[in-house]
């Protein structure tokens, strides 16, 4: 999870949609401003050029009880069906960071070691319920076996983290071998923007070895 920049100007449909009975919150100029925003990243796990989207409130409307958080465009965020389904659970109402409002990357660290994924908590504040519960949601994202399917789903999201993180360490190693390094550090500008696939990973790994690779500090804060 990174920080999104939220366009903040809501799509026109939602005040119209908002007036009816049973209104959509999922118009085509909604899932486009959201895709946009999003870059095309789940906002969870951040796999990216999602085939599947669903509009995930982050604060729950319990079945439209309460209608302003369904149209409100501060709580509409782009979701792959997976994450969605993982979040699903009463454990996670009004406990995950808004990451529009705040950088997720100033309380968690995202990483992966030996095949798993660990997301681990620093920089307690006063909201250490909504932190720990968000570390524990994006574990779950990535790690939760308690059915065949979503075991399956993590299992596609870790092995397409581990590919990624994988082309940044032969980056990284040409980068520090290569006289001519320029090529290389573009690549690796554009692995640690945080419109890049896993990009909370791709940074924390860099930012854990900053003083094998002082040039990219730049491209991490």
């Amino acid at each position: 999870m990174v920080k999104i920049n939220r366009t903040p100007i809501p799509p026109a449909s939602l005040a119209i949609e908002k007036e009816k009975v049973n209104g959509s919150y999922t118009n085509l100029d909604v899932i486009n401003q959201l895709k946009h925003d999003f870059n095309d990243k789940c906002y969870l796990c951040e796999l990216k050029d999602l085939t599947d989207v669903e509009v995930e409130h982050l604060l729950p409307h319990y079945n439209r009880k309460i209608k302003e958080r369904v149209f409100d465009w501060n709580n509409l965020f782009y979701c792959c069906p997976h994450c969605n389904r993982v979040k699903n659970n009463r454990k996670y109402d009004e406990k995950i960071l808004d990451c529009c409002k705040v950088d997720p990357e100033k309380f968690l660290n995202h990483i992966y070691r030996d095949g798993k994924v660990i997301i681990t908590v620093n920089n307690i504040s006063n909201d250490d319920d909504i932190i720990n519960s968000t570390a524990d949601l994006l574990q779950n994202c990535f790690e939760s076996k308690n059915t065949g399917i979503r075991t399956i789903q993590c299992y596609q999201r870790v092995k397409r983290l581990e590919e990624t993180l994988n082309t940044l360490y032969k980056t990284l190693e040409n980068f520090k071998n290569n006289k001519n390094s320029m090529p290389y550090l573009r690549a690796l500008k554009a692995m640690l923007s945080r419109e890049y696939k896993f990009a909370a990973f791709t940074r924390y790994y860099v930012r854990s070895h900053i003083n094998e690779y002082p040039e990219l500090k730049e491209f991490v804060l």
